[in-house]
């Protein structure tokens, strides 16, 4: 039976109610499912394994160029995959500012360039880059970060730029060498990357954020990655291991060939016996020796040291010949 309320106690209710403290008609509220907003409009063209496999292609990526940036600058530097994003072309260039620089490369595969039309980004925080130019002249980079807003690189530092930048492009290639054989290689630096129309604005890109983290400063670089590239690199991935599988399947059945066409010794035991050595010393031509073995028991055929098969001495065209009568495949070979 449900509780009775007191008058006292509904009079503190009312109370409460009239001072705020207790609020009417508000029970607990259902949680609210949150679901994630799609775009049909602009459905995604890589799965989610395709951006992990990206991710660990670029983390292998991380590792290679950090050696090779530290011996560059001569400093430690910690550079780590951050984010790996598909996304829009335009939200790419919309996202640059004024005086950002991009670094163009290509991507050449089994002897053919596959970015001719889009080409593979690489863009650097100003200040990051700023920093690397002067560590590579022999300052500590202190004054990078104390950089205005649209900075604009003079003549020098763009060439400074290109000099860090093929270091960064150079060895690409090497992080997808467990996939695919690729060559990426430096084409230019444009200047003014939201005046010229680089890649379709709304062609799809992958953008690999990295960190990069000095002694004194850190910043961020974006790869961005053309879908086009992207989907013809997969398609030479998928065609190679399908010609892997090809090679593998040719090369058994060559061996399989060779196999069947391998001469095997087969031995046709008569019999066994114990001889002293005594007997040995006085035999002469004409003894006999008994093996022990009656003419009418089986006699055992034998390859490699294992009995296959057993069946019965007779002769054939003048010769000595076993006809096989039975299979014995496995069968230890008996101790007599």
């Amino acid at each position: 039976m449900a509780e009775v309320l007191s008058q006292s106690q509904i009079d503190a209710l009312l109370s409460a109610a009239r001072s705020g403290e207790i609020k009417l008609g508000q029970g607990e509220q259902p949680t609210e499912k949150k679901y994630r907003k799609y775009d049909f409009y602009s459905p995604r063209k890589f799965t989610k394994d395709r951006l992990k496999m990206i991710c660990g292609v670029f983390e292998n990526y991380t590792r290679i160029v950090n050696s090779r940036i530290n011996g560059l600058l001569h400093t430690t530097c910690e550079i780590a995959v951050e984010s790996v994003e598909e996304q829009r072309y335009y939200e790419f260039s919309n996202a640059l500012s004024d005086g950002d620089v991009l670094a163009l490369a290509d991507v050449e595969m089994n002897g053919r360039i596959q970015s001719e039309d889009s080409p593979v980004l690489l863009h650097f925080n100003t200040a990051l880059m700023l920093n690397m130019m002067d560590r590579l002249m022999g300052g500590e980079g202190e004054d990078s970060d104390r950089v205005p807003s649209g900075y604009t690189f003079t003549t020098v530092e763009l060439k400074l730029y290109e000099n860090i930048v093929k270091d960064f492009v150079s060895v690409m290639g090497g992080s997808w060498e467990n996939y695919i054989d690729l060559k990426f290689s430096y084409r230019r630096v444009e200047s003014n990357p939201t005046l010229v129309q680089l890649i379709g604005l709304d062609e799809t890109v992958v953008i690999i954020g990295i960190s990069l983290r000095f002694p004194n400063t850190s910043g961020r670089m974006n790869i961005c990655l053309p879908g086009t590239v992207l989907t013809a690199i997969f398609a030479g991935i998928a065609a190679a291991n399908q010609a892997g599988h090809g090679t593998d399947e040719s090369s058994s059945q060559q061996i399989l060939g060779i196999l069947r066409e391998s001469d095997l010794e087969i031995v046709a035991e008569l019999g066994r016996t114990h001889v002293t050595l005594q007997d040995i010393y006085h035999l002469n031509v004409g003894d006999v020796i008994d093996l022990g073995h009656s003419t009418q028991e089986p006699i055992h055929l034998y390859i490699g040291g294992q009995p296959w098969f057993s069946g019965k001495l007779g002769t054939q065209g003048g010769n000595m010949a076993v006809k096989i009568a039975q299979t014995c495949h496995g069968q230890k070979r008996e101790e007599k």
